[in-house]
């Protein structure tokens, strides 16, 4: 299995396939690599597509160190995979977690990213349920840890904004579940307890976000209630910033809408590599309803 070293000496599992302008496409929590097979499959026709196991989750390394796992670790990592493959630079797609870790990307690294694709990213930034995002964060480490990945899955895979992706797709909402009852018990509560539940909200974050130009596109589903008004909000802040909202869908987008995310990265790319995708015009003033003068 390939494998990329980081600068602390953690081994993270890579896979990639066709040729082209690099795409790394960053996973959730919920997931792993393997979730992003669709995308993988569709964008490798056109382009170098890139995707890895994040710290924390077989067959890259898990640390027992609950401190070896930060939001700015994560970002870390995904610098270290692109030179580990001698990319200077990539698209750069994340859902969820890996949407968290794409913003942070943007901030941290804005040199290496052609764009980027933040996909359900959102929980935790409402202030008003932050203080409940990290409790439950910490209750599903625990539960992790204790019941392991294979008894907590199916409760954790049934989520608010997962039962979409089940109602709409049986099968591929099982394979979901099923891997995920595969992951690291030691790894998934680890990742809750260093990354999740101790990243900064978004709108903490409005300052150097809103001086952010790299091109970037926020996807959400209308049903990802947690992640709706952040999404608006990174619309609002971000310059170079577009919003898609996906009708009657939830959390896992790129599995459950995989010809809408495909058809819509897809476009997004284009234009951004045709140099048509600029910062927002000065005259679409947010406060004007209609121009009088």
């Amino acid at each position: 299995m390939p494998k990329i070293t980081t600068p602390d000496g953690i081994q993270l599992h890579y896979e990639e396939a066709g040729q082209g302008t690099p795409i790394l496409f960053i996973h959730e929590f919920g997931g792993n690599h393997e979730s992003w097979e669709p995308q993988m499959r569709y964008f490798a026709r056109r382009h170098r597509c890139i995707t890895y196991a994040a710290r924390g989750y077989p067959p890259s390394d898990v640390p027992a160190d609950v401190e070896k796992y930060s939001q700015l670790i994560a970002v870390a990592d995904a610098v270290a995979v692109l030179d580990g493959l001698n990319i200077p630079k990539a698209h750069i797609v994340g859902l969820s977690m890996g949407g968290f870790a794409t913003v942070h990307f943007g901030l941290r690294a804005a040199d290496r990213a052609l764009s980027l694709t933040v996909a359900g990213a959102g929980y935790g930034a409402e202030k008003q349920y932050e203080d409940y995002f990290r409790g439950v964060s910490l209750e599903v480490a625990d539960r992790f840890e204790k019941e392991g990945a294979a008894n907590f899955a199916p409760i954790y895979a049934e989520g608010a904004s997962r039962v979409q992706f089940q109602n709409k797709d049986p099968r591929g909402w099982r394979e979901f579940a099923d891997r995920l009852a595969t992951h690291s018990s030691l790894g998934a509560a680890n990742t809750m307890r260093g990354v999740q539940a101790r990243r900064p909200s978004l709108y903490d974050l409005e300052a150097e976000l809103a001086k952010m130009e790299v091109p970037t596109l926020v996807v959400v589903g209308d049903e990802d209630d947690h992640c709706l008004q952040p999404g608006i909000f990174l619309k609002k802040t971000l310059p170079a910033c577009g919003l898609s909202v996906f009708p009657k869908t939830g959390h896992t987008l790129n599995l459950e809408e995989p010809a809408w995310f495909n058809g819509l990265l897809a476009e997004f790319i284009a234009q951004v590599e045709a140099g048509a995708w600029a910062k927002r015009d000065p005259r679409a003033l947010p406060g004007q309803i209609m121009r009088t003068k």
